[in-house]
């Protein structure tokens, strides 16, 4: 069974709620309480789970309004639960992630790609009111949360950080994934690349990833090493199938995936290859094609416990 999520306080008024054990629609989020306020990055996938996390959230602050919420990303795990939060707060997004909650085709037609299927509990997603390109930066009382898009596509089109400079925490949403699989289908591997000197750069104390255990600053360079070395392997394993002419499928059935062998939903290989490919070919990978080729990789419908 997996093990109860928790709301840790990581720094004053700084809340990480991590979810165990990071798989497919089991990830992350935040809270950031300060003066009477609270600022959430992120909601959960399912209304059982957001529940969860909001009443923790309200025992932890006190019951603080939220006056505004975050999305990282358009991946429902991280804004279904945007339908649960109460109708004065404002929810902020990149304006591409905007968008692809707008047009999220997950929800209200759930393709039979896991078992057993998500319990979802809501009806429609609620989208982000406030739009921004760059950067933008929030407010919960005296704390600032700095919310910023690294500029490019990279696990998606619109994936955005929330940084807090004093206290040096930063929550990076799906750019990490620690001890489980990364996924970049609605992305591109060239952005992924790119993004990890990126997030390098924000030299943080403490690391909150999209999935899995927190990351503390010191062994933050080790984890996005291992990413490159992860996303160098879809890399090489594209470009040889390609030349042999192979499909995204059948190079994934000759990979070795080595020290990633062992790592949570492993036919994510198949969905990054369908990225690969088609970032090399100019063109757009078919979404239910690709989670077709993962769930013939894996021999059946992908583990979901949500």
């Amino acid at each position: 069974m997996t093990a109860e999520p928790q709301l840790q306080e990581i720094a004053d008024g700084v809340h990480a709620w991590i979810q165990p054990d990071g798989t497919w629609w089991i990830s992350n989020a935040g809270a950031v309480h300060s003066d009477g306020e609270v600022v959430l990055i992120d909601t959960c996938a399912t209304a059982r789970r957001t529940r969860l996390f909001l009443d923790a959230v309200d025992k932890a602050t006190g019951g603080a309004p939220i006056r505004l919420a975050v999305n990282t990303h358009l991946h429902g795990d991280h804004v279904y639960g945007n339908a649960m939060l109460p109708d004065s707060t404002v929810i902020v997004a990149q304006e591409h992630t905007r968008q692809g909650i707008l047009h999220d085709f997950i929800l209200t037609n759930t393709p039979p790609a896991w078992s057993p299927a998500p319990d979802w509990g809501f009806d429609a997603v609620r989208a982000p009111t406030v739009s921004f390109r760059d950067e933008i930066t929030l407010h919960a009382g005296s704390k600032s949360v700095v919310v910023r898009h690294p500029g490019y596509a990279a696990h998606t089109v619109g994936d955005a950080v929330a940084w807090l400079p004093e206290e040096r925490v930063l929550f990076t949403a799906d750019l990490v994934f620690h001890q489980i699989t990364p996924m970049i289908a609605m992305g591109s591997l060239t952005g992924a690349l790119r993004s990890l000197d990126w997030l390098a750069s924000f030299d943080a104390a403490v690391v909150i990833p999209g999935h899995g255990p927190l990351v503390p600053g010191s062994e933050f360079a080790e984890v996005l090493a291992a990413h490159r070395r992860y996303y160098e392997l879809i890399r090489d394993v594209a470009v040889a199938g390609r030349e042999k002419g192979w499909t995204p499928l059948e190079a994934a059935r000759d990979t070795d995936l080595g020290e990633f062998a062992d790592l949570p939903d492993a036919e994510r290989l198949v969905l990054n290859l369908h990225r690969a490919y088609a970032d090399a070919d100019g063109t757009d990978i078919s979404i239910p094609a690709a989670l077709g080729d993962a769930i013939a990789y894996n021999g059946g419908p992908l583990a979901c416990s949500v």
